[in-house]
Protein backbone atom coordinates (compact mmCIF):
# COMPACT_ATOMS: atom_id res chain seq x y z
CA UNK A 1 0.00 0.00 0.00
CA UNK A 2 1.68 3.39 -0.79
CA UNK A 3 1.63 6.14 1.68
CA UNK A 4 -1.13 8.68 -0.15
CA UNK A 5 -3.57 5.53 0.60
CA UNK A 6 -2.80 4.55 3.68
CA UNK A 7 -2.44 8.37 4.58
CA UNK A 8 -6.57 8.53 3.38
CA UNK A 9 -7.26 4.98 4.95
CA UNK A 10 -5.96 6.42 7.85
CA UNK A 11 -7.82 9.37 7.38
CA UNK A 12 -11.48 7.74 7.08
CA UNK A 13 -11.22 5.36 10.24
CA UNK A 14 -10.46 8.61 11.84
CA UNK A 15 -13.05 10.37 10.05
CA UNK A 16 -15.66 7.29 10.84
CA UNK A 17 -14.58 7.11 14.75
CA UNK A 18 -15.42 11.01 14.96
CA UNK A 19 -18.68 10.32 13.89
CA UNK A 20 -19.83 7.63 15.73
CA UNK A 21 -18.75 9.75 18.81
CA UNK A 22 -20.71 12.57 18.07
CA UNK A 23 -23.66 11.00 16.74
CA UNK A 24 -23.34 8.58 20.51
CA UNK A 25 -23.87 12.24 22.49
CA UNK A 26 -27.13 13.42 23.84
CA UNK A 27 -26.33 16.70 22.42
CA UNK A 28 -27.40 18.79 19.70
CA UNK A 29 -24.33 17.38 17.46
CA UNK A 30 -27.11 15.69 15.08
CA UNK A 31 -30.16 17.76 15.78
CA UNK A 32 -32.37 17.97 12.66
CA UNK A 33 -35.46 18.47 11.23
CA UNK A 34 -36.27 16.79 7.87
CA UNK A 35 -37.25 18.85 4.75
CA UNK A 36 -39.15 15.68 3.62
CA UNK A 37 -42.57 16.61 1.76
CA UNK A 38 -45.23 14.26 1.61
CA UNK A 39 -47.46 14.06 -1.71
CA UNK A 40 -48.78 11.17 -1.69
CA UNK A 41 -52.36 10.11 -0.41
CA UNK A 42 -54.86 12.29 0.65
CA UNK A 43 -56.33 12.60 4.08
CA UNK A 44 -59.69 11.37 3.32
CA UNK A 45 -61.45 8.40 4.95
CA UNK A 46 -62.44 4.84 2.64
CA UNK A 47 -66.07 4.68 1.50
CA UNK A 48 -67.54 1.93 3.67
CA UNK A 49 -68.45 -0.48 0.50
CA UNK A 50 -64.37 -0.53 0.07
CA UNK A 51 -63.74 -4.63 0.49
CA UNK A 52 -61.07 -3.34 3.10
CA UNK A 53 -64.04 -3.27 5.57
CA UNK A 54 -66.04 -6.31 4.38
CA UNK A 55 -68.08 -8.12 6.72
CA UNK A 56 -67.20 -12.11 6.73
CA UNK A 57 -69.86 -14.29 4.81
CA UNK A 58 -72.10 -16.29 6.52
CA UNK A 59 -74.98 -15.74 9.16
CA UNK A 60 -74.12 -13.89 12.26
CA UNK A 61 -70.11 -14.65 11.19
CA UNK A 62 -67.91 -13.20 14.06
CA UNK A 63 -66.35 -9.71 12.73
CA UNK A 64 -63.71 -7.51 14.22
CA UNK A 65 -61.72 -9.53 15.99
CA UNK A 66 -59.00 -8.38 18.33
CA UNK A 67 -56.84 -10.08 20.73
CA UNK A 68 -54.66 -8.31 23.93
CA UNK A 69 -52.87 -10.04 26.28
CA UNK A 70 -54.74 -10.90 29.14
CA UNK A 71 -52.84 -11.14 32.38
CA UNK A 72 -50.09 -9.54 33.92
CA UNK A 73 -47.40 -11.99 32.46
CA UNK A 74 -48.23 -12.93 28.88
CA UNK A 75 -49.40 -16.52 29.91
CA UNK A 76 -53.24 -15.43 28.94
CA UNK A 77 -55.06 -13.84 26.26
CA UNK A 78 -58.55 -11.87 25.81
CA UNK A 79 -60.01 -12.44 22.64
CA UNK A 80 -62.65 -10.11 21.51
CA UNK A 81 -65.19 -9.98 18.71
CA UNK A 82 -68.97 -8.54 17.40
CA UNK A 83 -71.85 -10.52 16.06
CA UNK A 84 -74.35 -8.56 14.44
CA UNK A 85 -77.44 -10.56 14.61
CA UNK A 86 -77.77 -12.06 17.46
CA UNK A 87 -75.44 -12.97 20.74
CA UNK A 88 -75.11 -16.59 19.58
CA UNK A 89 -71.40 -18.17 21.04
CA UNK A 90 -69.13 -16.77 23.27
CA UNK A 91 -67.36 -19.63 23.53
CA UNK A 92 -63.47 -19.99 22.02
CA UNK A 93 -62.52 -23.02 21.05
CA UNK A 94 -58.26 -23.35 20.94
CA UNK A 95 -55.48 -25.73 21.05
CA UNK A 96 -51.61 -26.02 19.80
CA UNK A 97 -52.48 -28.22 17.01
CA UNK A 98 -54.68 -26.30 13.72
CA UNK A 99 -57.70 -28.20 13.38
CA UNK A 100 -58.13 -30.10 16.74
CA UNK A 101 -59.66 -27.69 19.37
CA UNK A 102 -59.07 -29.54 22.64
CA UNK A 103 -60.15 -26.58 24.87
CA UNK A 104 -62.45 -24.10 25.31
CA UNK A 105 -62.73 -21.39 27.37
CA UNK A 106 -66.05 -19.20 28.09
CA UNK A 107 -66.80 -15.53 27.80
CA UNK A 108 -69.00 -12.69 28.01
CA UNK A 109 -70.90 -10.76 26.20
CA UNK A 110 -72.09 -7.06 26.31
CA UNK A 111 -73.92 -4.48 23.89
CA UNK A 112 -74.73 -0.86 24.51
CA UNK A 113 -76.19 2.16 22.39
CA UNK A 114 -74.67 5.56 21.62
CA UNK A 115 -77.22 8.08 20.29
CA UNK A 116 -79.25 6.64 17.51
CA UNK A 117 -76.97 3.88 17.03
CA UNK A 118 -77.32 0.14 18.77
CA UNK A 119 -74.33 -2.22 18.63
CA UNK A 120 -73.73 -5.63 17.63
CA UNK A 121 -73.55 -8.29 20.69
CA UNK A 122 -69.32 -7.79 21.94
CA UNK A 123 -67.83 -10.92 22.89
CA UNK A 124 -64.59 -10.94 25.46
CA UNK A 125 -63.30 -14.31 26.52
CA UNK A 126 -60.32 -14.61 28.52
CA UNK A 127 -58.22 -17.91 27.54
CA UNK A 128 -55.68 -18.38 30.36
CA UNK A 129 -52.94 -20.98 31.47
CA UNK A 130 -51.39 -20.40 28.36
CA UNK A 131 -47.88 -22.12 27.69
CA UNK A 132 -44.90 -19.30 26.65
CA UNK A 133 -43.52 -19.10 22.95
CA UNK A 134 -46.12 -21.29 21.51
CA UNK A 135 -48.34 -21.07 18.48
CA UNK A 136 -52.26 -21.43 19.59
CA UNK A 137 -55.27 -21.99 17.02
CA UNK A 138 -58.82 -21.02 17.71
CA UNK A 139 -62.10 -21.07 16.54
CA UNK A 140 -64.96 -18.79 17.20
CA UNK A 141 -68.61 -19.17 16.11
CA UNK A 142 -70.85 -22.04 15.36
CA UNK A 143 -71.49 -23.63 11.94
CA UNK A 144 -70.37 -22.91 8.97
CA UNK A 145 -70.00 -18.62 10.47
CA UNK A 146 -66.86 -20.00 12.40
CA UNK A 147 -63.79 -18.75 12.15
CA UNK A 148 -60.50 -19.77 12.57
CA UNK A 149 -57.44 -17.88 13.82
CA UNK A 150 -54.10 -18.57 15.70
CA UNK A 151 -51.53 -16.53 18.11
CA UNK A 152 -48.00 -16.75 19.33
CA UNK A 153 -47.35 -17.02 22.93
CA UNK A 154 -44.65 -14.41 24.08
CA UNK A 155 -41.25 -15.96 25.11
CA UNK A 156 -40.86 -16.05 29.04
CA UNK A 157 -40.34 -13.22 31.15
CA UNK A 158 -36.34 -12.29 31.16
CA UNK A 159 -33.71 -9.98 30.99
CA UNK A 160 -32.34 -11.80 27.10
CA UNK A 161 -35.09 -12.39 25.11
CA UNK A 162 -35.39 -11.01 21.93
CA UNK A 163 -39.19 -9.28 20.72
CA UNK A 164 -40.10 -7.10 18.62
CA UNK A 165 -42.87 -4.71 19.53
CA UNK A 166 -44.97 -2.25 16.44
CA UNK A 167 -45.79 1.07 17.86
CA UNK A 168 -48.40 2.94 15.97
CA UNK A 169 -51.16 5.93 16.49
CA UNK A 170 -53.20 7.78 15.33
CA UNK A 171 -54.38 5.19 12.52
CA UNK A 172 -57.71 6.42 11.39
CA UNK A 173 -59.21 4.69 8.17
CA UNK A 174 -58.21 6.67 5.33
CA UNK A 175 -56.32 5.69 2.90
CA UNK A 176 -52.78 6.80 4.85
CA UNK A 177 -54.12 4.73 7.32
CA UNK A 178 -54.00 1.87 4.98
CA UNK A 179 -50.76 1.99 3.81
CA UNK A 180 -49.21 2.24 7.48
CA UNK A 181 -51.60 -0.55 8.66
CA UNK A 182 -49.92 -2.85 5.34
CA UNK A 183 -46.36 -1.76 6.01
CA UNK A 184 -46.86 -2.92 9.72
CA UNK A 185 -47.77 -6.22 8.29
CA UNK A 186 -44.94 -6.30 6.81
CA UNK A 187 -42.64 -5.24 9.71
CA UNK A 188 -42.40 -9.06 11.85
CA UNK A 189 -43.74 -7.15 14.79
CA UNK A 190 -45.13 -9.18 17.54
CA UNK A 191 -47.44 -7.26 19.24
CA UNK A 192 -48.33 -3.84 18.97
CA UNK A 193 -48.07 -0.64 21.42
CA UNK A 194 -51.27 1.55 20.18
CA UNK A 195 -50.91 5.25 21.20
CA UNK A 196 -54.67 5.79 20.86
CA UNK A 197 -57.00 7.36 18.74
CA UNK A 198 -58.22 4.30 16.87
CA UNK A 199 -61.16 5.05 14.83
CA UNK A 200 -61.71 8.67 14.89
CA UNK A 201 -65.70 7.48 14.21
CA UNK A 202 -66.07 10.49 16.70
CA UNK A 203 -65.95 12.79 13.22
CA UNK A 204 -69.11 11.21 12.36
CA UNK A 205 -71.42 12.31 14.71
CA UNK A 206 -74.79 10.71 13.34
CA UNK A 207 -72.91 7.39 12.31
CA UNK A 208 -70.37 7.39 14.79
CA UNK A 209 -71.19 3.65 15.97
CA UNK A 210 -70.73 2.54 11.51
CA UNK A 211 -66.65 4.32 11.69
CA UNK A 212 -66.26 1.82 14.95
CA UNK A 213 -67.60 -0.98 13.19
CA UNK A 214 -65.49 -0.58 10.03
CA UNK A 215 -62.34 0.19 11.63
CA UNK A 216 -62.84 -2.75 13.69
CA UNK A 217 -62.74 -4.83 10.54
CA UNK A 218 -59.60 -2.78 8.81
CA UNK A 219 -57.38 -4.06 11.87
CA UNK A 220 -58.63 -7.07 12.01
CA UNK A 221 -55.97 -8.45 9.64
CA UNK A 222 -53.44 -7.93 12.50
CA UNK A 223 -55.18 -7.48 15.61
CA UNK A 224 -57.00 -11.19 15.20
CA UNK A 225 -53.53 -12.51 15.44
CA UNK A 226 -51.02 -10.28 17.72
CA UNK A 227 -52.11 -8.64 20.66
CA UNK A 228 -52.69 -4.80 20.45
CA UNK A 229 -51.74 -3.37 23.73
CA UNK A 230 -54.22 -0.53 24.12
CA UNK A 231 -54.45 3.19 25.30
CA UNK A 232 -56.64 5.83 24.61
CA UNK A 233 -56.95 9.42 23.12
CA UNK A 234 -59.54 12.18 22.98
CA UNK A 235 -61.17 10.88 19.99
CA UNK A 236 -62.30 8.05 22.20
CA UNK A 237 -63.67 10.55 24.92
CA UNK A 238 -67.23 10.65 22.77
CA UNK A 239 -68.66 12.73 26.32
CA UNK A 240 -71.37 14.83 23.83
CA UNK A 241 -74.18 15.91 26.14
CA UNK A 242 -76.10 17.56 22.73
CA UNK A 243 -76.45 14.06 21.86
CA UNK A 244 -77.34 12.74 25.25
CA UNK A 245 -74.43 11.11 26.04
CA UNK A 246 -72.74 12.07 29.39
CA UNK A 247 -70.27 9.32 29.62
CA UNK A 248 -66.63 9.04 28.28
CA UNK A 249 -64.85 6.50 26.48
CA UNK A 250 -68.03 4.50 26.34
CA UNK A 251 -67.83 3.01 23.30
CA UNK A 252 -64.37 2.20 23.77
CA UNK A 253 -64.57 0.18 27.14
CA UNK A 254 -67.40 -1.65 25.58
CA UNK A 255 -65.33 -2.86 22.48
CA UNK A 256 -61.98 -2.93 23.78
CA UNK A 257 -60.77 -4.03 27.52
CA UNK A 258 -57.65 -4.54 28.79
CA UNK A 259 -56.39 -6.69 31.72
CA UNK A 260 -56.21 -3.96 34.52
CA UNK A 261 -56.90 -6.04 37.26
CA UNK A 262 -53.67 -7.98 36.46
CA UNK A 263 -52.20 -4.62 37.72
CA UNK A 264 -54.54 -3.99 40.93
CA UNK A 265 -55.28 -1.11 38.51
CA UNK A 266 -58.90 0.54 39.32
CA UNK A 267 -59.32 1.75 35.01
CA UNK A 268 -59.06 -0.48 32.30
CA UNK A 269 -57.31 3.14 31.20
CA UNK A 270 -54.45 2.80 33.01
CA UNK A 271 -52.66 -0.28 33.95
CA UNK A 272 -49.14 -2.77 32.91
CA UNK A 273 -47.99 -5.53 31.62
CA UNK A 274 -44.95 -7.40 31.45
CA UNK A 275 -43.83 -9.01 27.98
CA UNK A 276 -40.44 -10.76 27.32
CA UNK A 277 -37.88 -8.44 28.38
CA UNK A 278 -40.21 -5.37 28.47
CA UNK A 279 -42.29 -3.96 31.37
CA UNK A 280 -45.00 -1.85 29.94
CA UNK A 281 -47.11 0.87 31.96
CA UNK A 282 -49.85 2.71 30.16
CA UNK A 283 -51.25 5.67 31.66
CA UNK A 284 -54.31 8.14 30.21
CA UNK A 285 -54.21 11.30 29.24
CA UNK A 286 -57.57 12.46 29.44
CA UNK A 287 -58.21 10.56 32.69
CA UNK A 288 -57.04 12.46 36.08
CA UNK A 289 -53.35 12.29 37.41
CA UNK A 290 -52.32 14.97 39.81
CA UNK A 291 -51.71 13.83 43.50
CA UNK A 292 -53.61 11.14 45.19
CA UNK A 293 -55.73 10.75 42.64
CA UNK A 294 -56.24 6.68 41.06
CA UNK A 295 -54.02 7.46 38.15
CA UNK A 296 -50.87 8.82 40.79
CA UNK A 297 -51.50 6.17 43.27
CA UNK A 298 -51.42 3.33 40.83
CA UNK A 299 -48.32 4.31 38.98
CA UNK A 300 -46.41 5.17 42.14
CA UNK A 301 -47.04 1.76 43.25
CA UNK A 302 -46.64 0.35 39.89
CA UNK A 303 -43.08 1.68 39.36
CA UNK A 304 -42.08 0.14 42.69
CA UNK A 305 -43.12 -3.41 41.44
CA UNK A 306 -40.84 -3.03 38.43
CA UNK A 307 -37.73 -5.85 38.46
CA UNK A 308 -35.22 -4.18 36.17
CA UNK A 309 -32.86 -8.18 36.96
CA UNK A 310 -35.82 -9.72 35.37
CA UNK A 311 -37.90 -7.10 32.45
CA UNK A 312 -34.63 -4.64 32.30
CA UNK A 313 -37.04 -2.51 29.55
CA UNK A 314 -39.31 0.13 30.98
CA UNK A 315 -41.18 1.69 28.39
CA UNK A 316 -44.69 4.04 29.08
CA UNK A 317 -47.37 4.75 26.76
CA UNK A 318 -49.79 7.41 26.60
CA UNK A 319 -51.25 9.37 23.79
CA UNK A 320 -49.83 13.22 24.71
CA UNK A 321 -46.19 13.85 24.19
CA UNK A 322 -44.45 15.77 27.42
CA UNK A 323 -41.70 16.94 24.93
CA UNK A 324 -43.03 17.71 21.63
CA UNK A 325 -41.78 20.99 19.43
CA UNK A 326 -44.75 20.48 17.03
CA UNK A 327 -47.13 23.68 16.63
CA UNK A 328 -49.69 21.33 16.87
CA UNK A 329 -50.54 20.67 20.78
CA UNK A 330 -47.55 22.38 21.58
CA UNK A 331 -47.36 22.41 25.77
CA UNK A 332 -50.53 19.99 25.93
CA UNK A 333 -48.57 17.34 27.90
CA UNK A 334 -46.93 19.85 30.46
CA UNK A 335 -49.24 19.20 33.20
CA UNK A 336 -48.56 15.78 33.53
CA UNK A 337 -44.94 16.43 32.77
CA UNK A 338 -44.68 18.35 35.62
CA UNK A 339 -46.47 15.56 37.73
CA UNK A 340 -44.77 12.51 36.68
CA UNK A 341 -41.16 13.44 34.73
CA UNK A 342 -39.67 13.12 38.53
CA UNK A 343 -40.50 9.64 38.67
CA UNK A 344 -39.25 9.15 35.21
CA UNK A 345 -35.93 9.64 35.67
CA UNK A 346 -35.65 8.16 39.07
CA UNK A 347 -36.63 5.07 38.12
CA UNK A 348 -35.11 5.58 34.71
CA UNK A 349 -37.36 4.74 32.51
CA UNK A 350 -36.09 3.99 28.80
CA UNK A 351 -38.63 5.44 26.62
CA UNK A 352 -41.99 7.30 26.09
CA UNK A 353 -44.02 7.01 23.25
CA UNK A 354 -46.80 9.36 22.89
CA UNK A 355 -49.36 10.33 20.00
CA UNK A 356 -51.72 12.56 19.38
CA UNK A 357 -49.69 15.18 17.05
CA UNK A 358 -49.69 13.97 13.77
CA UNK A 359 -45.99 13.85 13.06
CA UNK A 360 -43.09 11.79 13.88
CA UNK A 361 -40.30 13.31 16.40
CA UNK A 362 -37.42 12.16 19.09
CA UNK A 363 -36.02 13.48 21.91
CA UNK A 364 -32.28 13.61 23.34
CA UNK A 365 -32.78 12.40 27.01
CA UNK A 366 -33.68 15.40 28.42
CA UNK A 367 -35.54 16.08 31.88
CA UNK A 368 -37.00 19.50 33.19
CA UNK A 369 -37.32 18.62 36.34
CA UNK A 370 -35.59 21.51 38.11
CA UNK A 371 -37.71 24.08 36.68
CA UNK A 372 -38.92 26.21 38.93
CA UNK A 373 -40.55 29.62 37.89
CA UNK A 374 -38.31 31.92 40.84
CA UNK A 375 -35.07 30.55 40.11
CA UNK A 376 -35.28 30.69 36.22
CA UNK A 377 -34.38 26.96 35.74
CA UNK A 378 -37.09 26.47 33.02
CA UNK A 379 -35.31 24.85 29.89
CA UNK A 380 -34.72 21.09 29.83
CA UNK A 381 -31.13 20.14 30.31
CA UNK A 382 -29.40 16.87 29.16
CA UNK A 383 -29.83 14.01 31.51
CA UNK A 384 -28.72 10.59 31.05
CA UNK A 385 -31.00 9.07 33.68
CA UNK A 386 -34.29 10.37 31.59
CA UNK A 387 -35.98 8.10 29.04
CA UNK A 388 -35.79 9.21 24.88
CA UNK A 389 -39.45 10.72 23.90
CA UNK A 390 -40.60 9.69 20.79
CA UNK A 391 -44.06 10.96 19.05
CA UNK A 392 -45.72 8.96 17.43
CA UNK A 393 -49.21 9.93 16.10
CA UNK A 394 -48.54 9.73 12.33
CA UNK A 395 -50.61 6.32 11.08
CA UNK A 396 -52.40 8.70 8.51
CA UNK A 397 -56.07 9.48 9.86
CA UNK A 398 -58.87 12.23 8.47
CA UNK A 399 -56.94 15.22 10.12
CA UNK A 400 -54.42 15.21 8.07
CA UNK A 401 -50.43 16.01 9.19
CA UNK A 402 -49.44 18.49 11.65
CA UNK A 403 -46.41 19.77 9.16
CA UNK A 404 -45.71 23.15 11.42
CA UNK A 405 -42.54 22.95 13.50
CA UNK A 406 -41.16 25.37 16.28
CA UNK A 407 -38.27 27.24 14.29
CA UNK A 408 -35.57 27.21 15.83
CA UNK A 409 -35.38 23.43 16.72
CA UNK A 410 -35.30 23.08 20.40
CA UNK A 411 -31.76 21.63 21.53
CA UNK A 412 -33.83 18.56 23.14
CA UNK A 413 -35.15 17.73 19.98
CA UNK A 414 -32.76 15.14 17.95
CA UNK A 415 -35.22 14.45 14.93
CA UNK A 416 -38.69 15.37 13.11
CA UNK A 417 -40.42 14.86 10.27
CA UNK A 418 -44.24 15.40 9.27
CA UNK A 419 -44.56 12.23 7.40
CA UNK A 420 -46.97 9.24 8.23
CA UNK A 421 -45.39 6.05 9.27
CA UNK A 422 -45.19 3.44 11.87
CA UNK A 423 -42.15 2.26 14.45
CA UNK A 424 -40.31 -0.60 15.37
CA UNK A 425 -38.67 -1.49 18.30
CA UNK A 426 -36.50 -4.40 18.48
CA UNK A 427 -35.67 -5.41 22.40
CA UNK A 428 -32.19 -7.49 21.70
CA UNK A 429 -31.30 -8.37 24.91
CA UNK A 430 -30.82 -6.69 28.47
CA UNK A 431 -28.38 -3.64 26.74
CA UNK A 432 -29.12 -3.03 23.16
CA UNK A 433 -32.64 -2.27 21.54
CA UNK A 434 -32.90 -1.30 17.39
CA UNK A 435 -35.27 1.21 17.09
CA UNK A 436 -36.35 2.27 13.65
CA UNK A 437 -39.01 5.09 12.45
CA UNK A 438 -40.52 4.02 8.78
CA UNK A 439 -42.07 6.92 6.98
CA UNK A 440 -44.59 5.87 4.58
CA UNK A 441 -42.98 7.29 1.01
CA UNK A 442 -45.92 8.09 -1.29
CA UNK A 443 -46.86 4.74 -0.24
CA UNK A 444 -43.56 2.94 -0.49
CA UNK A 445 -42.27 1.82 3.32
CA UNK A 446 -38.67 3.81 4.25
CA UNK A 447 -36.52 3.42 6.83
CA UNK A 448 -35.65 6.97 8.11
CA UNK A 449 -34.42 7.18 11.65
CA UNK A 450 -32.88 4.27 13.17
CA UNK A 451 -31.14 3.99 16.45
CA UNK A 452 -29.66 2.00 18.84
CA UNK A 453 -30.78 2.57 22.65
CA UNK A 454 -28.48 1.66 25.64
CA UNK A 455 -30.63 0.06 27.94
CA UNK A 456 -30.91 2.94 31.23
CA UNK A 457 -30.76 0.24 34.78
CA UNK A 458 -27.84 -1.91 32.58
CA UNK A 459 -26.03 1.11 31.10
CA UNK A 460 -25.54 2.37 34.61
CA UNK A 461 -25.13 -1.29 36.20
CA UNK A 462 -21.27 -2.67 37.09
CA UNK A 463 -22.00 -5.98 35.23
CA UNK A 464 -22.93 -4.30 32.12
CA UNK A 465 -19.03 -4.11 31.97
CA UNK A 466 -19.16 -7.88 32.05
CA UNK A 467 -21.25 -8.01 29.51
CA UNK A 468 -19.67 -6.45 26.73
CA UNK A 469 -17.55 -9.30 25.27
CA UNK A 470 -20.77 -11.51 25.50
CA UNK A 471 -22.58 -9.43 23.63
CA UNK A 472 -19.94 -7.93 21.28
CA UNK A 473 -21.55 -9.66 18.40
CA UNK A 474 -24.60 -7.68 17.99
CA UNK A 475 -26.02 -7.97 14.38
CA UNK A 476 -27.18 -4.82 12.46
CA UNK A 477 -24.24 -2.54 13.39
CA UNK A 478 -24.59 -1.07 10.50
CA UNK A 479 -26.77 1.25 13.06
CA UNK A 480 -24.30 4.37 14.21
CA UNK A 481 -26.68 7.00 16.54
CA UNK A 482 -26.63 5.51 20.06
CA UNK A 483 -28.53 6.60 23.56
Amino acid sequence: MSKVSALWNLHFQLLFLALVLLCSLDGVFSRSTSSFVRSGFSSVDIPLDNKVFAVPKGYNAPQQVHITQGDYDGKAVIISWVTSEEPGSSKVFYGDIKGTYDKSAEGKTTNYTYYKYRSGYIHHCVVDGLEYEKKYYYKIGTGDSSREFWFQTPPKIGPDVPYIFGIIGDLGQTYNSLSTFKHYLQSGAQSVLYLGDLSYADRYEHMDGERWDSWGRLVERSAAYQPWIWSTGNHEIEYAPHLGEFSTFKQYLHRYTTPYMASKSSSPLWYAIRRGPAHIIVLSSYSPFVKYTPQWLWLRDELKQVDREKTPWLIITMHVPLYNSNSAHYMEGESMRAVFESWFVQYKVDLVFAGHVHAYERSYRISNINYNITSGSRYPVPDKSAPVYLTVGDGGNQEGMAGSYLDPQPDYSAFREASYGHSTLELKNRTHAFYRWNRNDDGEQTPVDHVVFHNQYWANNRRRRRLRKHHASLDNMRYIQTY
